[in-house]
């Protein structure tokens, strides 16, 4: 008899996120895609920012030629979940199966969009990613 996991759906403040689980290897695919398609993105980006990207020993490290700050993006298998370091705040952002992307349960921010904004209150004016 298999046991078949039940979609986790959590809804605050008007967004419902479907949490629905999955093994290792496939969060590691889907962490590796999201991290690189994120690298792809701020490397286009330095040209218009003040900042690096480098992939380092499987998380994603931005880095500013104006200040010490730096933030880290990377994939934390055992809870399935990526973990972002910026502005000294913590986010875990977790694989939502229906939009396809790891977004933050609590807000339904994309990754893409939480390190925007990130990157924007770090700058002090608008980023495009």
């Amino acid at each position: 008899m298999s046991i078949r996991f039940r979609p986790e759906v959590l809804c605050r403040k008007g967004y419902c996120c479907r949490l629905e689980p999955v093994d290792d290897q496939e969060f590691r695919l889907h962490s590796d895609q999201a991290l690189h398609d994120l690298n792809s993105r701020l490397t286009t980006a330095s040209n218009d920012y003040p900042l690096e990207s480098d992939m380092s020993a499987g998380a994603l490290v931005i880095e500013f030629e104006d200040s010490p700050a730096k933030f880290v993006v990377s994939p934390n298998t055992p809870v399935h979940q990526v973990w972002v370091s910026a502005l000294s705040k913590s986010f875990k952002l977790a694989w939502d199966q229906a939009r396809r992307e790891f977004v933050l349960p609590s807000t339904g921010q994309s990754l893409v969009g939480l390190i925007t904004e990130c990157l924007e209150e770090h700058f002090g004016e608008p980023v495009k990613l």
